[in-house]
């Protein structure tokens, strides 16, 4: 296996650690749904979320549980696949090492506490966005980079036939 690819697994790792830590540092120092703010826009808060983005399925009685560790789990797997084979080049292996990253980053939570601990969260008055985590930021930078190297992938391919 390439070098890069065990490089792009140890950011994955990184992405891991990095969640887990500042979870934990939440969980030790507030409350269930205890609140700091620290400006007119942000704070953070503790709130455990059992469905996935925006609280999807959260209302449900436990079975999403065990599904979105279950995707989770499959989707890290494709894309550590697409990762080591997409190894030496740079946006893609990139963007998959945090989704891979965030994805069981956040399944961690689900195995340890049933659900997905949450934590910044921005908001302007009453009106906010819903709390999230540095897994969550991974993923959505994950995503973001993933549309870019399409992209740039399909304006080079345009290019190539012009």
């Amino acid at each position: 296996m390439p070098k890069r690819f065990w490089g792009w697994l140890g950011l994955s790792g990184l992405v891991i650690v990095l969640d887990q830590i500042t979870k934990l540092a939440v969980l030790r120092n507030l409350h269930y749904g205890e609140a700091i703010p620290y400006t007119d826009f942000f704070q953070l808060v503790l709130v455990y979320n059992p469905g996935a983005a925006f609280s999807f399925l959260a209302n449900q009685p436990g079975w999403q549980k065990w599904f979105f560790i279950m995707l989770a789990l499959v989707i890290s797997v494709w894309l550590i696949g697409l990762m080591k084979r997409h190894a030496n080049e740079w946006l893609q292996p990139l963007a998959f090492s945090l989704i891979v990253g965030g994805a069981l980053g956040n399944v961690i939570d689900r195995w340890r506490y049933g659900a997905v601990v949450d934590f910044l969260y921005f908001h302007i008055g009453e009106h906010g966005w819903p709390a999230f985590n540095l897994a969550d930021s991974a993923i959505t930078l994950g995503v973001v980079l993933m549309v870019i190297a399409q992209l740039r992938e399909l304006r080079g391919t345009k290019e190539s036939h012009s």
